[in-house]
């Protein structure tokens, strides 16, 4: 466990600002440029969904694809009902969110995906609570987002701590509403990612515990079935930059934090702690990628949190594999 140390209060509302323009600039999916819904299958520009943090947040901070139409979105949930919509082409999420998309029968290829990064979500709850392990969170009020990255966390800890979803009291709310929730006491835990998370980590705020040894949390990169199709090539080739942008952050991470500090409206250094942990390299999806994601999705639908079948193995494909290899 670790817990911040202490810190001035004008730089604790300077971050809660940070993280109200955040959420605010993510929330319901914002398109960055012109252009019609359509625009997809007919030869025009990609059209990316992206989440403030992740790699292709680099991507537009760089302007490295100067051809693609950018939609910004809070969370994974939100943009595979963009995918849904059939307004976005690509997307990058975490690994719940293609699960419950799945179990929607909402159509989209999963092209991608990433190293581990299991410190970059966490259960956060406030110094003095008492709570010192998540056993501790028995019959509290835990947050997070429903069908987000850290719904899967949620699952994994309570099984490892031998408790179900009866011993808690979950609460499902978007980083918007979560942070003032935690703030403020509404709510016992937080169950966040990066860069919210670190944002998060304020004087007065534990870390109770992680991902590590319970979940990976990989990025996975959707596509929607007519880009793939018919855009094999305009994807590839989007999907080779991102690739290069990403290794080149993950080269230079100081002047990573630096170009993409202002993208994501939020201090520099914030965002450096939020990049050591969750900036990983990108991978190839593979039989053993589909495998995992199965097991996420035959776990939800035992806790009956989404309908079964589901069978999200079919949904894995290795066409694009060589850029990431």
């Amino acid at each position: 466990m670790r817990t911040p140390s202490p810190g001035h209060p004008p730089r604790r509302r300077l971050l809660t600002a940070a993280l109200t323009a955040l959420v605010l600039l993510g929330a319901g999916g914002v398109s960055a440029c012109g252009g019609s819904a359509d625009a997809g299958d007919d030869g025009g520009k990609l059209r990316i969904g992206y989440q403030r943090f992740g790699g292709l947040s680099l991507v537009k901070a760089r302007d490295a694809a100067p051809d693609v139409e950018w939609s910004l979105f809070e969370s994974g949930p939100a943009l595979t009902e963009a995918l849904k919509a059939g307004s976005i082409d690509i997307g990058q999420v975490g690994e719940a969110p293609p699960v419950f998309a799945a179990a929607g029968k909402i159509p989209f290829s999963i092209i991608g995906t990433s190293a581990p990064i299991p410190q970059g979500e966490a259960v956060l709850v406030k110094a003095d609570s008492g709570c010192r392990s998540f056993a501790d969170l028995k019959g509290k009020t835990v947050a997070l987002n429903k069908g987000s990255n850290v719904h899967w966390l949620l699952v994994r800890l309570l099984e490892a701590n031998k408790m179900t979803l009866r011993d808690i009291n979950v609460k499902y709310l978007k980083p918007a509403e979560g942070r003032p929730a935690f703030d403020s006491g509404q709510v016992d835990a937080w169950v966040i990612w990066d860069p919210y998370f670190a944002l998060a980590e304020q004087p007065g705020v534990r870390v109770l515990a992680d991902a590590t040894g319970l979940a990976s949390n990989r990025e996975y990169v959707l596509a929607a079935p007519d880009a793939v199709s018919k855009r094999t090539d305009d994807v590839r080739a989007f999907l080779q930059k991102y690739r290069e942008v990403t290794d080149w952050g993950i080269a230079n991470p100081q002047e990573r934090a630096r170009v993409l500090a202002p993208e994501l409206k939020i201090p520099e250094d914030v965002t450096s702690r939020a990049l050591a942990r969750s900036a990983k390299p990108l991978a190839p999806v593979s039989p053993a990628i589909g495998d995992e994601l199965q097991a996420i999705t035959d776990s939800f639908i035992a806790l009956d949190l989404i309908p079964g079948p589901v069978d999200i193995r079919s949904r894995v494909d290795d066409r694009f594999s060589a850029v990431f290899q």
